[in-house]
């Protein structure tokens, strides 16, 4: 096996030993082992992957140096909306529920509803949550309150009907 002289193998071997990145660190002691004279499938053995893998971290280290070894990002779907469209939903999730909307807090479905019905873009729940993972919002959301409740009964019924004294809650019901 055929390996560019980047690097000597002492240096190969601090370079492994320093790498906080388990997985760098893996494919640099991978290049160090060929440097020594294994073979692809006795690295393959030693290291717990299989002899393809290694051929490709070596040829990537033959190309490219150090650089080759570097994770790349995967090529997985792309998002269906353009960055005006998620500005879009961005702005409407914040501005919360409308009464057309006939709900009192946005979810996921709701969520996948407006996508679909603006845009004509098809998300399947999952990918709706994921979506707004990405744009920063969380699973966390406070208690809804219905829009004909009355906001002083609910306050008057929160101060009367709990009492709390250090770690305990004494609850009075009338």
């Amino acid at each position: 096996m055929k390996i560019e002289l980047y690097h000597t193998t002492d240096e190969l071997k601090q370079l492994f030993r320093k790498e906080k990145d388990s997985r760098i660190a893996t494919r640099i002691r991978a290049v160090y082992l060929g440097l020594m004279g294994k073979t692809a499938p006795e690295i393959a053995a030693l290291l717990g992957y299989r002899r393809r893998t290694i051929q490709n971290w070596i040829h990537a280290y033959n190309k490219q140096g150090l650089e080759g070894l570097q994770e790349t990002s995967g090529r997985g779907q792309r998002c269906k909306l353009n960055t005006d469209q998620l500005q879009w939903l961005r702005q409407r999730i914040e501005e919360g529920p409308r009464p057309e909307d006939g709900v009192c807090v946005l979810r996921g479905k709701e969520i996948q509803c407006m996508i679909a019905q603006q845009f004509s873009v098809h998300y399947s729940l999952s990918a709706v949550y994921q979506l707004l993972h990405r744009l920063g919002y969380r699973y966390v959301s406070s208690r809804p309150e219905h829009p004909k409740g009355d906001p002083e009964a609910r306050e008057t019924f929160k101060k009367k009907s709990v009492i709390r004294s250090g770690n305990s809650v004494l609850i009075i019901l009338e």
